[in-house]
């Protein structure tokens, strides 16, 4: 028999519980008291923090909106009928994270990462957390590089920066979604090595989709692909169909998979389609958890459900690497009144908005948008010089043709000068109408607007406009290849430039002429 001392049996004893302690799983568990309509509530949990994940039976997570006295009110992501009272419920300790990075590019993801599209699974090895703090005004810089939506009117009047967050408002129906996807598919251009030679950043979108119908979230996609603009976009869906809290935490993780790309030093563009429908679902899940409601019966806090969204969209000064987040917002009226609690509140919010009237759709003028009441903060910061300086009489020639359309309504007799505005200001609006999905080059909008602006355009019918647009750009592209790649270059109207497109738009006018036998 081997002789063991007191003291060598309390350091085996002591060894050994040092490595149960180590050994032992300790969860922290709660029980449901009640659940029903995407939310439960739950008793125990005491050390829980707000937005931390907490995991059901079943494989179903629900994040953590209330804290109250004796019970936590959770939100579920998931099937709410796999849950029953009395159910375990188990912290998870982990604050609500999405999977951010390159991987995603391309691909269709629900609102917490997970791959939508049939194409296999995302592997990526970074997270962020949906909820970020948005950065601080040292860490920022002035918007002040354009972010080119391909756009006419956008780009020349009302133009965005990367950076910017620009608010896109109207009815439904006026083509809010197309504006957006238009500024999707002109980026391919940044990804060319045309924009790599001009030192034109590439820039990767994520586009959002809120409580929209499953078919034109896929019907999204296929014009995404079809474009060729999938390869560089990640795509969002909480769909109609998907829980409450799903298409309520959906901004925010497509804002956390774009913050990815402005931290890394890179552009991101963040389009939320749309914002009016998240505002009603986050009143859906208050109201349940029985929040108090306040004005339109949405919570008191909905205003800082959208600021801290949109206040994350930034451009990082040098020191941080200069990335840039633009957010293009979208908010649905109804009946065009702007005056609304939720169209007030991202209003103030945003660096602008582009306004779209369904009175403007309706009679043709496409994109709907209305000059007088949109407005960029940013302005011509966010233009180069080049465009800022066509841009400039096209302003002014607008303003005073919707000044005297008014006027000339009454069918008085008109003096001259006032009929040659009034002809020159419906030629300028024509020109600016675009039919979706043919964003055009900066280069050739100028070339453009510079044409209309010189009064090339005033001897032809309105009728004969749209013609004479497309062979303007056969004609540029055939013959003043040199003059689109000076204005690239340069991005100035130099002396040289404005020559060139003397030159060119001398000629074409005969030749068009010509051509359609206009005397």
């Amino acid at each position: 028999m081997v002789d063991v001392r007191p003291e060598e049996i309390s350091a085996i004893l002591r060894r050994q519980l040092s490595g149960f302690e180590n050994e032992a799983d300790i969860y922290e568990v709660g029980t449901v008291l009640q659940v029903g309509d995407g939310v439960a509530r739950i008793y125990g949990l005491t050390k829980v923090m707000v937005s931390e994940l907490v995991e059901f039976p079943n494989d179903v997570f629900g994040m953590v909106l209330n804290l109250e006295e004796d019970n936590v009110g959770v939100m579920l992501l998931g099937d709410d009928s796999l849950v029953k009272e009395g159910d375990t419920v188990r912290r998870t300790k982990k604050i609500a994270s999405v999977p951010v990075g390159r991987e995603l590019l391309g691909r269709v993801v629900n609102p917490i990462g997970i791959p939508i599209d049939n194409k296999g699974e995302i592997n990526t090895t970074q997270f962020f957390p949906i909820e970020r703090k948005a950065p601080g005004v040292i860490f920022r810089q002035p918007v002040k590089e354009p972010l080119q939506t391909g756009m006419k009117v956008v780009d020349a009047l009302i133009p965005i920066g990367r950076g910017q967050r620009e608010l896109i408002i109207g009815d439904r129906q006026t083509g809010k979604t197309a504006i957006a996807l238009d500024a999707i598919i002109n980026q391919k251009y940044t990804h060319s090595a045309e924009a790599k030679a001009n030192n034109i950043r590439p820039v990767y979108c994520i586009y959002v989709a809120i409580g929209q119908k499953g078919s034109t979230v896929a019907n999204v996609v296929s014009y995404l692909e079809q474009f060729g603009a999938l390869e560089y976009t990640i795509i969002v869906a909480a769909n109609a169909s998907d829980p409450a809290a799903m298409q309520y935490i959906a901004p925010y993780c497509g804002c956390s998979m774009g913050e990815y790309f402005r931290d890394n030093g890179m552009d991101a563009l963040v389009i939320y389609d749309d914002l009016s429908k998240q505002a009603a679902a986050y009143r859906q899940v208050s109201l349940l958890l029985r929040r108090p409601p306040g004005r339109e019966a949405y919570p008191g806090d909905i205003f800082y459900l959208h600021s801290r969204l949109l206040e994350r969209a930034a451009k990082f000064s040098d020191a941080m690497g200069g990335g840039t987040l633009t957010a293009l917002p979208v908010i649905e009226t109804q009946a065009g009144d702007v005056a609304a609690y939720i169209p007030t509140n991202v209003i103030s919010i945003t660096d602008g908005q582009i306004y779209l009237e369904p009175n403007l759709f309706n009679a043709g003028i496409r994109p709907a948008m209305n000059v007088g009441i949109s407005v960029s903060r940013v302005g011509g910061n966010a233009q180069i010089k080049a465009m800022k300086k066509v841009a400039g009489p096209l302003k002014l020639e607008l303003a005073q043709y919707r000044e005297l359309e008014s006027f000339a309504k009454f069918g008085s007799d008109l003096d001259k000068s006032t009929q040659q505005q009034l002809r020159r200001g419906a030629r300028l609006t024509e020109i600016l109408k675009q039919k979706q999905f043919v964003p055009l080059p900066v280069n050739k909008q100028i070339a453009l607007i510079w044409t209309a602006t010189h009064g090339y355009l005033d001897e032809f019918d309105v009728e004969v406009l749209a013609d004479f647009e497309k062979e303007f750009f056969e004609y540029l592209d055939n013959n003043y290849l040199e003059l689109q790649n000076l204005i690239s270059n340069k991005k100035e109207l130099t002396d040289d430039i404005s020559k060139l497109l003397k030159e060119a738009a001398d000629s074409f006018v005969i030749i068009f002429k010509n051509t359609h036998n206009i005397k």
